[in-house]
């Protein structure tokens, strides 16, 4: 299989850096076991920043490995240490790079040195308990999670930026013209589609300096696949001016300037976006005889067609002095109508998934689903695995509103409730009226809310409302003796000699 040397196009699979994640860690020092909550935060991902590299000219890197990750931020530890930073991921393109999404939406034109885009941004890295902790949760037995970087898949386009465009039929000579005006060096042969890739020559004329883009030759039925052209029409797009390549001494039957002209003209119509473009014209190859004589019988049709005309000679260099000083007019006057060029840096913000609210609520066949930037970042920060973190986001979304929310629109006790897309989301059992706490008291990463079954509590509320009823000689641990019997057994203290006291002697009996 053949190893391409130049690509225009490619695929790639975008993946920023992950957030490192917080940690949970409580100050330790001899005689001060509990020094309260010094978890570091975890450092953000690293973003991957697409740039303009004046020495790149080709794809052909991205086209060998097409999957580029950024570097994953570091985890906080204890002692307030924050983890480190992931380093972004800078992807040199060419200068001309069309950057779209996988359905072909245009995200970025990559015009100009040291323009940037960063096409996906690192995660956000986690909070420690140390960042957590306020004046109602003093030490946070828990630490967020990083979050996960963008992931995208993108398609890079080249698009050569060249003020000329080289059009023609092959074997015109185009090769060969950009050969002659500039120091380019292309492979130059006497076989039709020698030219595979486009070629780049810099042409100086007077003080203007400009780039002259050759492609590939087209052919008749360019526009719906035959032959290379049509993969290269591309790179002429930009161009502020295309200069058709005659070749005036062919020998191919049926073959003449005027047909050449209209056949590429066809072509490029079909093609679509070149309307504007001024067209000059020239008749090449006049040095040999046949040449000379034919471009003399069709010059002044061309000059009628209001297209001018530049008889030339590749090969001896006659007319190319006019040729490229008439190329200069027109880029000295498109380059005088456009604005100056400034170096941009473009931010992709995926669009928000309710549309720019803070959440919407929606039912379907899986139960009420919540999206929101919010409640699914707050999702992806959360350590499942820690009920008191659980607690913290059901503390979240409940000042955010979710609970009220659900409720208005019907949600009751024990629906499911989906937070996040429906190819990743997380399952709730809905349980409104979940009251938000100050400090937990209990283990360190426990909340007692989310216990189902608490016996001990339920029986200390037992035993606080017997108390009200109470006789004077009981006391509470008589109340909770009771309560645990079905029928009562009486109090544990009593009169001597009283009709309670079970060793009473009765005098009647003696």
């Amino acid at each position: 299989m053949a190893v391409p040397t130049f690509v225009d196009e490619v695929r790639l699979h975008i993946a920023a850096g992950r957030g490192g994640n917080g940690v949970a860690s409580v100050h330790r020092e001899k005689f001060k076991p509990l020094g309260g909550p010094d978890g570091g935060n975890g450092g953000p991902g690293g973003s991957v920043i697409l740039r303009v590299d004046t020495d790149v000219t080709t794809l052909i890197d991205y086209h060998h490995s097409p999957i580029r990750r950024g570097e994953h931020g570091g985890h906080g530890a204890g002692d307030h240490r924050n983890g480190g930073h992931g380093s972004d991921l800078v992807l040199p393109v060419p200068d001309g790079t069309v950057v779209s999404d996988s359905e072909g939406n245009v995200l970025g034109d990559m015009v100009g040195p040291g323009t940037e885009m960063v096409i996906a941004s690192g995660g956000r890295g986690g909070l420690g308990n140390a960042a957590l902790a306020s004046s109602k949760r003093k030490a946070p037995g828990f630490a967020l999670l990083g979050e996960p970087g963008d992931e995208i898949d993108i398609v890079l386009e080249l698009k050569v930026v060249a003020d000329i465009g080289l059009v023609g039929f092959p074997s015109a000579g185009k090769s060969s013209l950009i050969a002659a005006i500039s120091r380019a060096r292309p492979k130059i042969a006497d076989y039709p589609f020698t030219t595979l890739i486009p070629n780049l020559g810099v042409v100086r004329a007077g003080d203007t300096t400009f780039t002259v883009a050759d492609v590939p030759g087209l052919i008749e039925g360019a526009a719906d696949g035959r032959g290379l052209g049509h993969d290269f029409l591309r790179h002429i797009e930009r161009c502020a001016a295309l200069v058709h390549v005659i070749d005036t001494a062919s020998i191919e039957p049926g073959r003449n300037p005027l047909d050449d002209l209209d056949v590429i003209e066809h072509e490029l119509a079909e093609y679509g976006g070149l309307e504007d473009r001024p067209r000059l014209v020239a008749l090449n190859k006049i040095d040999v005889p046949d040449g000379r004589d034919i471009s003399d019988m069709v010059v002044d049709d061309l000059r009628q067609r209001g297209l001018q005309v530049f008889p030339i000679s590749a090969a001896s260099g006659a007319g190319l002095r006019e040729l490229t000083f008439a190329m200069a007019e027109i880029v000295q006057r498109a380059r005088t109508a456009e604005p100056t060029a400034e170096t941009t840096r473009i931010v992709i913000r995926p669009p928000s998934a309710d549309g720019g609210g803070d959440f919407t609520i929606t039912k379907d066949v899986e139960g009420w689903r919540v999206r929101g930037h919010k409640p699914e970042r707050w999702v992806r920060q959360t350590d499942f695995s820690n009920d008191e973190a659980v607690g913290f986001l059901a503390d979240r979304l409940n000042r955010l509103g979710v609970e009220a929310q659900l409720v208005k629109q019907g949600a009751v006790e024990g629906d499911t409730v989906l937070i996040g897309h429906p190819d990743n989301s997380v399952v709730f059992d809905f349980k409104p009226a979940m009251e938000a706490g100050a400090e937990m008291l209990g283990r360190r990463g426990e909340d007692h809310r989310f216990e189902e079954k608490r016996p001990a509590q339920r029986r200390r509320r037992e035993i606080d409302a017997a108390m009200d009823d109470r006789s004077e000689t009981e006391t509470r641990a008589d109340v909770a003796r009771r309560l645990d019997h079905s029928e009562p057994i009486g109090p544990t203290s009593y009169e001597i000699g009283s009709a309670a006291d079970p060793d009473r002697v009765d005098d009647s009996e003696s």
